[in-house]
């Protein structure tokens, strides 16, 4: 189905499942699009829930704004409020990996009546301070701050920098399948840009509470992103709080424990605490 956002972006969405059931709001990151859940969707569905799964905007079918300040963390947390809206949904458990689970820690701060539970998929609450080894593993994110370069430097050589910095992931064909459309790289690029630029020092702006049950899933595997601090996320929930890690994945921990992640979301949505 299509869902027009606030701002009239077209979003693309694909409900699962039946209709009657708990609804489970799954949210991809980058570079996927909403396949990233192909192996989550019928595990939800058979336990009898309603699974959406959108496509952000900028990837995937969903719509490409021009401008790098549409693809702000305020604007995504608006377009899954119109989704929810689109399926008659006035709350969801909302799961997210990567872009995905900041946009689903995001959802549960500013839109926190339309949260039942959080499972936050690789990064951490955005509220944790980088770790100096956390400045190391995320070197590539100012190497895509540079408009036009990145996009060369990822291109070249049948994207051979990508298919490098990517390497262990297993839908890295059917993502460069995706980014070699016409127009389609950029936009996923935006949301660095749009979120992760160099700023001026000075305080944070403080965040709203997380209350709605939260569970942090992170990889031993994981090439980008520090697992402390998505241990250290707990302090900043008040909600129930777990921590679960898989041994032996990478990053794309739908894809790389497929049933670990599965049954895992089973156990944390029948009962959250």
């Amino acid at each position: 189905m299509r869902v027009t956002a606030n701002d009239g972006v077209d979003l693309h969405v694909e409900v699962h499942g039946d209709q009657a059931g708990e609804p489970v709001l799954l949210i991809h990151g980058w570079p996927d699009d909403c396949g990233l859940w192909r192996h989550q969707v019928p595990a939800l569905s058979a336990a009898g829930y309603r699974v959406i799964t959108p496509d952000l905007r900028g990837f995937g079918r969903s719509g490409r704004p021009d401008e790098v300040a549409s693809y702000k963390l305020a604007s995504a947390v608006a377009d899954m409020g119109s989704v929810l809206d689109a399926v008659g949904v006035p709350a969801a458990h909302v799961a997210g990996h990567d872009w995905g689970s900041a946009v689903a820690w995001a959802t549960a701060m500013f839109l926190p009546d339309r949260v039942r539970t959080l499972t936050a998929i690789s990064v951490p609450h955005l509220g944790v301070p980088d770790t100096p080894r956390q400045r190391e593993m995320a070197w590539y994110t100012l190497f895509f701050q540079f408009a036009g370069v990145a996009e060369a430097q990822l291109r070249h050589e049948d994207w051979a920098s990508l298919r490098e910095l990517a390497a262990g992931y297993k839908d890295i064909d059917r993502a460069i399948a995706n980014l070699s459309r016409p127009g389609a790289l950029t936009p996923t690029l935006n949301w660095y840009r749009a979120n992760m630029a160099p700023r001026m020092p000075g305080p944070r702006r403080e965040l709203p509470p997380v209350t709605a049950p939260a569970m942090g899933v992170w990889s031993d595997g994981d090439r980008y992103l520090d697992g402390a601090r998505m241990r250290a996320s707990g302090d900043l929930v008040k909600g129930p709080w777990r921590y679960e890690e898989i041994a032996g994945a990478g990053h794309w921990i739908p894809l790389d424990a497929p049933d670990a992640l599965s049954a895992l979301l089973l156990d944390w949505l029948r009962s959250p605490s």
